[in-house]
């Protein structure tokens, strides 16, 4: 992938515009200063793809994992007798 090189002064001035471009644009932009590279400005890559795997970034004794748990499985009976009554009275109705 290409590079471009800005300077720090016209990276400070459109600094809004270079992070579109990384973010956006997936550019990679180095920034100089006298002609020397200082930093790079890089698209951020994707840390977190599944909640499972969240798991380490909470603080120790988070019941998150615990909580959401409960709430799928809350869900879960829900739907399900739910699911049973419908089915029930459909049947019960010579359906």
């Amino acid at each position: 992938m290409s590079e471009q090189s800005v300077n720090v002064a016209e990276a400070k001035k459109h600094l809004p515009e270079l992070l579109g471009r990384v973010a956006f644009g997936k550019e990679h932009i180095l920034i100089t200063k006298r002609g020397k590279p200082m930093a790079r400005l890089v698209p951020r890559e994707e840390e977190i793809k599944l909640l499972a795997e969240a798991r380490g970034w909470l603080e120790k004794g988070d019941d998150f994992f615990g909580t959401m748990e409960r709430i799928v499985q809350s869900r879960s009976q829900h739907l399900w007798t739910g699911s049973e009554q419908v089915l029930g009275t459909e049947i019960g109705n010579g359906r």
